[in-house]
């Protein structure tokens, strides 16, 4: 499971991390909620392209955007026979930048405790996703994606079950390269990652109000001293348009 994550490094080392050719300024990130714009990473002739898009993916055929829900995770296991996912897992895979993601342990009291996941190190990773192009009726169009998920490894399982599935470098060629890589060949990749890649510490409940998008959120709890963010205007949910999203 992921709900939230964020993305705090720079835009020169992302591209660096990635090695896509644009050249996009974006600011830090501290809690990326669905339905928001991110970055992601595909294949374009046999290169890296970056691409801003709706997190929360729409198979071409939905009708009534409003009446469907909101698809920001896909279980590895089931996403080549899910109708929702089949054809993205084959054609349209892509990289989600990432340096940290949220999940929320149960707590004796019923109350859920937030906690960050990140690198030890604090490096950008990349989660394996799938992408999509939905077209309304007007003829606008609309990219989308979604997270792939797998069983959490031992580090993560006391907090939750389900993890977000990560690719690692060496492998970016070989997820992004759906016209050479069909899906059977990706079972390897789609495994929860090592117990050492990522160190958890629990964090604030601001991160529960998206409207809270600031440093405070990531630091360790007994150290969180930021005052609560203003309440920002509710942003109006991205519609298919002209293409271009923002991640301010």
């Amino acid at each position: 499971m992921c709900g939230r994550f964020t993305l705090r490094v720079t835009p020169e080392q992302a591209r660096e991390a990635f090695g896509y050719e644009a050249k996009p300024n974006f600011p830090p990130r501290y809690n990326i909620a669905p339905t928001q714009p991110v970055a992601i990473i595909r294949e374009e002739q046999d290169r890296p392209e970056f691409a801003l898009v709706r997190w929360g993916l729409i198979p071409p055929w939905v009708k009534d955007l409003k009446a469907f829900p909101t698809l920001i995770n896909a279980r590895s296991e089931q996403a080549a026979e899910k109708p929702a996912f089949r054809n993205a897992i084959r054609r349209r895979r892509c990289l989600i930048p990432a340096d940290g993601f949220y999940e929320w342990q149960k707590t004796p009291t019923g109350k859920k405790q937030p906690f960050l996941i990140e690198r030890p190190d604090s490096r950008v990773f990349a989660f394996a996703g799938l992408w999509e192009s939905w077209m309304d009726a007007e003829g606008n169009e609309l990219d989308s994606a979604a997270i792939l998920t797998t069983q959490a490894n031992e580090t993560l399982a006391p907090i939750h079950d389900r993890m977000p599935v990560v690719i690692e470098p060496e492998n970016y060629g070989k997820w992004l390269d759906a016209d050479h890589v069909p899906p059977v060949e990706l079972a390897d990749l789609m495994a929860p990652a090592r117990n050492d890649f990522f160190h958890a510490y629990p964090v604030s409940t601001r991160v529960n109000a998206v409207a809270n998008d600031d440093e405070g959120l990531v630091a360790p709890l007994a150290e969180d001293t930021t005052p609560p963010a203003q309440p920002k205007k509710k942003a109006k949910d991205s519609k298919a348009g002209n293409g271009q999203m923002s991640l301010f």
